[in-house]
C-alpha cells in the first residue's frame, strides 16, 4: 500500500470541523479563526521505546499520541482547532493501521481536534503530532504570571500515569479492582481542555504535568520569578495509591513520575477552586521549589 493510499484510507475521513474550510487532499489545509483570535500551536513527538512500550496496543497508542499534544492546548486555555499527525513506520502493516486509526478517531472526536494533514514515512516507529487552537487576542494563560500569595493547585489525581508504567513494566501490583482504573490513566489520558478554558482569565499561571509536577512546577517557578511550596501531605492521590504501604515510592510518582498530564496552576487569593481540583501549596517569594522532602531520582524526565 503506497503513502497517499495509506493516508486516503485511514484518515481522510477525520478532517472535519467547524473551523476548517480545506482538509486532506492539497499542499495545505485551510483553517478559520473567529474575530478577536489568535493562533496557538504546539508540537509533540512520541517514540517507540522512549514514550510508550514497544507492544503498546496501536488504538491506545493512537489515542494516547493525540491527547498527550492536546494537552499543551489545556495547559494555553485554547479552544481546539484541529491537528496535523507525522507518522514515521517501520512498514505499512495494514491490521495496525486499522488499528492506530480508530484510536485518533476516538481521540478527534473526544478533542474537538479534526485532522487536517501530516504527512507518512520510512523508519523506526514514531509519531508527531501538531495541534492548532485558538485563544482571544488579549488572553492566555502562561507560565509566568504567578506572583506570591497565589494558591498553588492540581485537577485530578497524581502518580498515576508512572504507577500505571510500572504496572505494565511489571514492577508494581496495584491493589485488586484496581489495575483496570490505573492503566486507563496512562494508555487513554484526558487533556483537561474544558477546564483550560475555564481557568482563561482566572489562573495567573498554568501548565500540565508530562514530566513531573516538581520539573513541570519548576517551569512555573522560573517563568513567574518566584518559589513554590508544595505540602505533600495534599497531594491528590487515587485510591489505587492512597493506601500504599511504601509512602517515598508514592510521593515519588506523583512529584516527578510524569505522564499524568493534569493541570498545575496558580490562582489569586478569593478566586475559587475549580470542582476536581486540589489546592497543594501556595506561591512564594524566591526561587525553585521546595516539597520539603528529599527524594532520589525526583528531577522529573529528560531526554538529554
Amino acid at each position: 500500500m503506497g503513502e497517499f493510499e495509506l493516508i486516503y484510507r485511514y484518515f481522510s475521513a477525520l478532517g472535519h470541523g467547524p473551523g476548517v474550510d480545506l482538509s486532506v487532499g492539497d499542499d495545505c489545509a485551510l483553517l478559520r479563526l473567529e474575530p478577536g483570535e489568535r493562533l496557538a500551536v504546539s508540537v509533540d513527538t512520541v517514540v517507540e521505546g522512549v514514550h510508550f512500550p514497544e507492544d503498546m496496543f496501536p488504538e491506545d497508542l493512537g489515542f494516547r499520541a493525540v491527547a498527550v499534544a492536546a494537552s499543551d492546548l489545556a495547559a494555553m486555555g485554547a479552544r481546539p482547532l484541529a491537528m496535523t499527525v507525522a507518522l514515521t513506520l517501520p512498514d505499512s502493516d495494514q491490521l495496525w493501521l486499522h488499528s492506530f486509526s480508530q484510536g485518533v478517531a476516538q481521540a478527534v472526536s473526544e478533542f474537538s481536534l479534526p485532522l487536517v494533514g501530516g504527512d507518512t514515512t520510512r523508519g523506526p516507529l514514531a509519531i508527531c503530532v501538531q495541534v492548532m487552537g485558538a485563544l482571544p487576542l488579549d488572553s492566555a494563560l502562561l507560565r509566568s504570571g504567578a506572583s506570591p500569595g497565589d494558591a498553588l493547585c492540581v485537577s485530578g489525581t497524581l502518580g498515576d500515569g508512572a504507577a500505571a508504567l510500572a504496572v505494565l513494566q511489571g514492577d508494581f501490583t496495584p491493589p485488586e479492582g484496581f489495575e483496570e482504573a490505573l492503566l486507563e490513566c496512562y494508555l487513554r489520558p484526558r487533556a483537561r481542555l474544558a477546564l483550560g478554558r475555564e481557568l482563561l482569565g482566572v489562573a495567573s499561571a498554568c501548565i500540565d504535568i508530562s514530566d513531573g509536577l516538581l520539573a513541570d512546577a519548576g517551569h512555573i517557578a522560573a517563568a513567574s520569578g518566584v518559589g513554590l511550596r508544595i505540602q505533600p501531605e495534599l497531594l491528590p492521590l487515587s485510591p489505587a495509591l492512597a493506601g500504599h504501604a511504601e509512602r517515598e515510592r508514592v510521593l515519588r510518582w506523583a512529584l516527578s513520575g510524569g505522564d499524568d498530564y493534569e493541570l498545575c496552576f496558580t490562582l489569586p487569593p478569593g478566586s475559587a477552586l475549580p470542582a476536581g481540583c486540589t489546592r497543594i501549596g501556595e506561591v512564594v517569594a524566591g526561587e525553585g521549589v521546595d516539597a520539603g522532602i528529599d527524594l532520589e531520582g525526583s528531577g522529573g524526565f529528560e531526554h538529554f
